[in-house]
């Protein structure tokens, strides 16, 4: 999907809440695109193993890409980075934000996260991967961040 399309369908999915409170949660370029939907319409976001700079990485994709889930074949192209690059946004109140990142995603620098999300709670945890091992030990939590618990 390209980031345009993606944006679409965040913005319809948000004109559909009414203006009722949202959390996002988005893992990888879902995490870029949740930051966008958070800075753009308020909220709060769940940023799991989050791409910071995905313009950057897509490079490395230029080409046919198969979808692991649907085996769709998508073309990427150098603007599909130009395109993402628009949507990135500086974070305004890092209290909005739970950042979730495991050292050993082979995909990203959680670094760079960690930096980005200075001051948001932030779980960092040893070991893992990109697809962050154990997620479902979190889900209450996410739960209750989502709710504005503790």
């Amino acid at each position: 999907m390209e980031p345009y399309e993606a944006v679409t369908e965040i913005r319809l999915a948000i004109d559909k809440l009414h203006g009722e409170p949202v959390c996002f949660i988005g893992s990888s370029l879902g995490g870029y695109f949740a930051t966008w939907a958070v800075e753009e319409f308020g909220g709060k976001a769940v940023l799991v193993n989050p791409a910071v700079h995905p313009y950057v990485l897509i490079n490395q994709y230029v080409g046919a890409q198969r979808n692991y889930q649907t085996g769709e074949i998508h073309q990427i192209d150098a603007v599909f980075g130009e395109h993402l690059k628009t949507f990135e946004r500086t974070i305004s109140d890092p209290e909005r934000y739970w950042l979730m990142v495991q050292t050993g995603d082979e995909t990203l620098d959680y670094r760079e996260a960690v930096q980005k999300y200075a001051g948001s709670a932030q779980t960092v945890i040893e070991g893992g991967d990109h697809s962050f091992q154990r997620y479902g030990d979190y889900l209450p939590q996410i739960w209750n961040f989502a709710q504005g618990e503790s």
